[in-house]
């Protein structure tokens, strides 16, 4: 037995690109309905501590979008999609003052203007930001703009399948995480806005049981491609311990604000790595330093390296620090005012993802949309941090714009019986007991993305991950599923395995191909980057990598890219 609802444009994700992406569509004219597996004030959005990127010139009046432009394509490596990027680094501005307008809390000037930090690789100071919780403020306020618009969010809900006929999409089946009750949503258009796959490393700042890629594996299952799997973000800077604690986030803006990092012998080290940003290098750099520091032997007790603001105040931290200082206090007991962190890299962006056209957002599948972290395209080989929260609201708005306008534009839209059957039977067939638990083959799999396809990677150890993960998909078929009392969680853990090993298997396939160091793609085998290798890798659901040309950059923005390296505001490389 099922319920069907139904909606003109259903988006799966509440984090701050699912909520724009509704409120876009609403204010287009129509219905939109909101999925969230946890409640919608508690996506992962609200993890993003730093801030959010715009070219405002509040702080450094010679910024410009175009230079943002630049720095963005030049960190990723050339790999970013120009036109995605161009849209990204054109809009900043506006998306931010649009919240700004809601009423988000952003830090401001002694003149009221909207206040600038560094971050890291930025040449100028442009990102924005709430204290280190500016994604809990965006959330907090795009979730409000939702409810004030009337928009139904239904929480606690596990999307299985899209539901796709004649290629396109109709809608999706889904079941509620406490009653097992199954709904078929039927909608004239679908949004992903369903995250990345970083929880399928062994050390994550994804909390649990989010960020499996389960939206990349709807959409390849679908039918779309999906682009760079393989160029996965370590953040320099994770918490090491307590166990239970280990990969959690230890925002930028640290770094931001001051702090120096250093190894186990009192010895600033980024100097070596890079000796004019340090602290302030791209993440790609930092991450390699810092795993560089630990795999050498210069790594603190629990395996990682110091990172210390305590030449700031406690009154300084608390105010532009105030999470960190919790979440250290909370964790560890320790006053980061007056004693060093111990951090190592972690999981932390998927910058690959569905691949979607850059003004609309529409996928391969007519109907289907995508937005956020689960797409590919913007970041290349390396992102900056701060253009993720931008990233989420401007394609969110475009996104939901473009599902407004199919669902308006539509006379006839396909409903497959067929594809509602199938579906339902594969939940049936996934409910039944077996020897396998899904909890320990999920920690098996990150143990093995973590080992075989970590920071630094090699084609032999990239191809024992495949046989690992085939070993793992046959065990994960006979996983033990019997829902009860506490719920559906069993389901729910059996089908985020099943996406995490699709994920994993397109991230490893995609990373034996890409034979060069470039950002996030570190080769021990191959230390070198190629110039030949300036391609995006692309991969569909018969897990063939394949590649293709980057798009070239546009005349009047490729002098922007090619300009000589200078030193900008505080003495940073641009």
């Amino acid at each position: 037995m099922h319920r069907t609802e139904t909606a003109n444009v259903l988006v799966i994700g509440t984090g701050a690109a699912g909520w724009r992406a509704a409120i876009a569509a609403t204010q287009a004219g129509v219905q939109a309905h909101l999925l969230a597996k946890r409640a919608p004030l508690d996506a992962h959005t609200v993890l993003a501590s730093g801030g959010i990127n715009a070219a405002l010139g509040t702080r450094d009046p010679e910024d410009s979008w175009e230079q943002h432009f630049a720095d963005t394509v030049r960190e990723g490596y050339f790999l970013g999609d120009p036109r995605t990027v161009e849209i990204m680094a054109r809009e900043s501005p506006a998306a931010v003052q649009e919240l700004a307008d809601w009423g988000c809390e952003f830090a401001r000037t002694p003149d009221g203007e909207l206040d600038q930090r560094f971050f890291g690789a930025h040449r100028w100071r442009r990102t924005c930001y709430a204290g280190d919780y500016t994604g809990r403020a965006i959330q907090g306020t795009v979730a409000a703009k939702g409810a004030e618009l009337g928009i139904r969010v239904d929480e606690g809900q596990y999307v299985s399948r899209l539901l796709v006929a004649d290629g396109t999409c109709f809608g999706a089946l889904a079941f509620d995480l406490r009653t097992g009750e199954r709904t078929v949503h039927l909608a004239d258009a679908v949004i992903l806005a369903t995250g990345g796959h970083t929880r399928i490393w062994r050390r994550s700042s994804s909390r649990r049981d989010e960020n499996y890629g389960d939206g990349m594996h709807l959409a390849l299952d679908a039918g779309c491609r999906l682009m760079d799997m393989e160029l996965v973000q370590f953040h320099p800077t994770g918490m090491v311990f307590p166990e239970e604690a280990a990969g959690t986030l230890v925002t930028e803006a640290v770094r931001g604000e001051g702090g120096r990092l250093t190894n186990a012998l009192g010895e600033p080290f980024m100097e070596r790595y890079d000796p004019v940003r340090l602290e302030l290098s791209s993440r790609d750099r930092v991450a390699l330093a810092n795993y560089t520091e630990i795999a050498e032997g210069r790594g603190g007790p629990h395996g990682g390296v110091f990172l210390d603001i305590s030449h700031r105040s406690r009154d300084y931290i608390t105010e532009k620090l105030p999470r960190m200082y919790r979440q250290f206090i909370e964790w560890q007991m320790l006053d980061i005012s007056r004693e060093p962190m111990e951090v190592a890299p972690t999981a932390h962006y998927t910058m690959g993802g569905i691949v979607v056209d850059p003004e609309t957002h529409a996928t391969d599948i007519g109907g289907l949309y995508a937005a956020g972290e689960c797409v590919g395209g913007l970041h290349g080989a390396n992102r900056l941090g701060g253009n993720s929260l931008g990233e989420a609201l401007i394609a969110g708005r475009r996104t939901g714009e473009a599902a407004a306008a199919f669902a308006l534009e539509g006379e006839v839209f396909t409903r497959s019986r067929r594809a509602i059957d199938d579906g339902l039977a594969d939940l049936d067939a996934l409910t039944r007991p077996g020897p396998e638990l899904a909890r320990p083959l999920q920690r098996r799999l990150r143990d093995l993305m973590w080992e075989q396809c970590g920071v630094v990677r090699s084609e032999i150890g990239l191809r024992e991950g495949i046989r690992e993960v085939v070993a793992l998909r046959e065990a994960a078929a006979n996983v033990d599923v019997r829902p009860g009392a506490e719920g559906w969680t069993d389901l729910a853990q059996a089908l985020d395995l099943r996406a995490g090993l699709v994920a994993a298997e397109a991230t490893l396939r995609c990373a034996i191909e890409r034979r060069e160091t470039r950002g996030a793609q570190i080769r021990a085998d191959f230390p070198d980057l190629d110039p030949a290798l300036q391609v995006n890798f692309y991969v569909d659901a018969r897990m063939e990598p394949w590649s293709q040309l980057v798009p070239p950059v546009p005349p009047e923005l490729r002098e922007w890219t090619e300009r000589p390296v200078e030193l900008g505001a505080g003495g940073l490389l641009e």
